[in-house]
């Protein structure tokens, strides 16, 4: 898995009141989706051509599968636990399995209408 896929944990700013932790900053988001997922359930097996997508797994666990668009290698795998953000970029083969009952949190670059997400995803059988 190449180093971007793991967004790294940004330090959280804490006070009397509690503590706020910036999650990503700095990229425009045209939709937030909050997705949950049973244990062996698989999800993606595709790519997009232009969208990318930030993820937060708030619970459970899952491998995180990647490559390149139109790679015959094995695809390079990760596993997301609760707390981790990940980074799919456009042109990026992917998919999840989810190890545990599972909650991600998806941050898109473009709306996820189903017109607007179908003419961007291009399906592949990544696992």
């Amino acid at each position: 898995m190449k180093e971007t896929t793991l967004c790294p944990e940004q330090p959280a700013f804490s006070d009397d009141r509690g503590e706020i932790k910036t999650i990503i900053e700095g990229r425009p988001f045209s939709s937030v989706l909050r997705i949950s997922s049973k244990k062996g359930a698989i999800r993606a097996n595709h790519y997009h051509k232009e969208d990318y997508h930030y993820c937060l797994l708030e619970s459970g666990r899952m491998e995180y599968y990647e490559r390149p668009v139109g790679s015959s290698e094995k695809p390079s795998c990760t596993v997301i636990r609760a707390g981790q953000v990940f980074y799919t970029p456009p042109m990026a083969e992917h998919a999840m399995k989810f190890l545990e009952d599972s909650v991600f949190w998806c941050f898109s670059r473009n709306s996820r209408k189903q017109e607007n997400y179908e003419s961007d995803t291009v399906r592949v059988q990544l696992i």
